[in-house]
């Protein structure tokens, strides 16, 4: 039986942090207009880390244990998907992002992303492959990216999947637990956002395809872990929000070649407590356009368009694994201007994303994927 868990009003509370873009952000005032509430979806999904529409009433859903499961008309099929390839679901590893083909409704391919046991050296890597969903069953396999070498280490896969207006492929990869060696350096797969096109190729006007030593696919660097990536639905700008370690983390639009500063400059320090660096800025380093000091640990995020929700269009959502909610950030142009803090105990967020029924759904940690609903 589906159930329904009622928020009279949304906010309990407003949250300031820091905006390194401009000056310091307002308080979002009294909140929304709006009452909205949640509704259970599905549960039987341990860990939803990647949704993807497949036409307005069917989502693809992977859990990181490695199964992909599909939502029909609200519904979790029994079947799952076959044809998965190895994985190790360890750490944090497993099956991770998904995303359909721009012409998906043309040729049924599908992407996804995974902690990939193939390549040099022991452990995993990210992976990224492309298939056919047909019946139930990937076909035409081909993995199109693998961010090597591989490691032991069980941390930071990044792992998500964006398509943009020019039907480029941007992949993020973490940077696997070595922040002193990876992130910084352009022939490390690890800790940067990476731009293909659906085949795997890579684009020509990529930024370091003629530069020696580069891998070509990246298109930028300096990044932590980022968890959460969407397009920009008017400027087509890649938005997407990283994980700091204690405090520091992210949100930062990804412009070409551009490094965004880790380990080098951070708003966090080490879980510990100690420092490791004194440094939030430096020349030829990006500044974020939003930090979180403690950090949220965000997952998922997404743009509202949709006309269901008007107290929140033009806003991005992002989820939160620590504080299990959802924070709403007022955007002016590119300078995120404050958060507001949505539905607190909703859940552990691993992803939220603006289906393609308009509809918010929201993929938490063992409780299910919830829809958020204007209240009745």
């Amino acid at each position: 039986m589906v159930t329904m868990a009622r928020l009279l009003g949304i906010i309990c509370c407003v949250v300031l942090t820091g905006s390194a873009y401009a000056q310091q952000p307002k308080n979002s005032g009294s909140g929304s207009i709006q009452s909205y509430e949640y509704q259970l979806v599905t549960e039987g999904i341990d860990i939803p880390w990647g949704m993807t529409w497949l036409d307005k009433k069917t989502i693809l859903v992977s859990d990181r244990k490695g199964e992909l499961r599909i939502i029909s008309n609200g519904v979790l099929l029994n079947e799952k998907v076959t044809g998965l390839p190895e994985l190790r679901a360890e750490g944090q590893g497993g099956l991770l992002d998904v995303a359909v083909d721009p012409n998906y409704a043309q040729n049924n391919l599908i992407y996804f992303s995974y902690s990939g046991l193939e390549g040099e050296g022991q452990g995993a890597h990210t992976s990224v492959v492309r298939a056919k969903l047909q019946d139930f069953k990937l076909t035409e396999q081909s993995v199109i990216f693998e961010a090597g070498p591989n490691t032991t280490k069980g941390q930071h896969y990044g792992s998500r999947l964006t398509f943009d207006k020019q039907g480029y492929l941007y992949i993020s990869s973490g940077d696997r637990g070595n922040r002193d060696v990876n992130p910084q350096r352009l022939d490390r797969d690890a800790g940067k956002i990476h731009r293909i096109n659906g085949d795997g190729s890579i684009p020509k006007d990529n930024p370091f395809v003629a530069q020696k030593d580069a891998n070509p696919s990246i298109f930028s660097y300096g990044h932590r872990n980022p968890q959460g990536m969407a397009m920009h639905p008017v400027t087509g700008d890649i938005w997407t929000h990283e994980h700091g370690p204690k405090g520091g983390d992210e949100i930062n639009i990804i412009r070409k070649g551009a490094n965004y500063g880790w380990p080098v400059i951070s708003f966090g320090v080490n879980y510990s407590g100690s420092s490791f660096t004194e440094l939030t800025a430096k020349e030829g380093m990006e500044q974020p356009q939003w930090y979180w000091v403690p950090s949220i640990a965000p997952s998922g995020m997404t743009f509202v368009t949709s006309d269901i929700y008007p107290d929140w269009k033009g806003k991005i959502i992002v989820g939160s694994l620590k504080f299990a909610y959802l924070v709403a950030l007022e955007l002016e142009g590119d300078k995120v201007l404050s958060q507001e803090i949505l539905f607190p105990d909703i859940g552990r967020v691993r992803n939220v994303k603006q289906g393609a029924d308009g509809y918010l759904y929201v993929a938490t940690d063992g409780a299910g994927i919830f829809k958020i609903v204007p209240s009745k």
